[in-house]
């Protein structure tokens, strides 16, 4: 099936449209990148273009230093990442963030 993410602004509360996300897959000991996105107005991104997922250790690093530079605002996390699990590549995972400058919330689902 595949990962989607949601990024949630908690300070405006409003989706975070813009959001650059970087995901990587666990290979031996280091985290390879296979794909990048923006967050579209929702706040999600739904395709990782050309991706075919396998079971494995996976990590989503979202650019929040970026996102609220754009705002006039500096993050204290300027980065968010969120790795997981994917057990069963026919599922769909869902990520989400809730961050704000100074703290971040993370969700994860599948339909297993």
């Amino acid at each position: 099936m595949g990962i989607s993410a949601q990024a949630l602004d908690s300070v405006y509360g409003r989706s975070a449209a813009g959001v650059r996300a970087r995901l990587e897959r666990a290979e031996d000991s280091y985290w390879s990148a296979i794909a990048v996105a923006e967050t579209d107005g929702d706040g999600c991104i739904t395709e990782w273009w050309g991706q075919k997922f396998e079971r494995g250790l996976y990590r989503i690093v979202f650019d929040s230093d970026y996102y609220f530079v754009n705002l006039g605002l500096s993050a204290a996390y300027p980065e968010i990442a969120v790795i997981f699990r994917m057990k069963d590549e026919t599922d769909a995972y869902q990520i989400k963030v809730i961050f704000s400058p100074y703290s971040y919330s993370t969700y994860f689902g599948s339909n297993n």
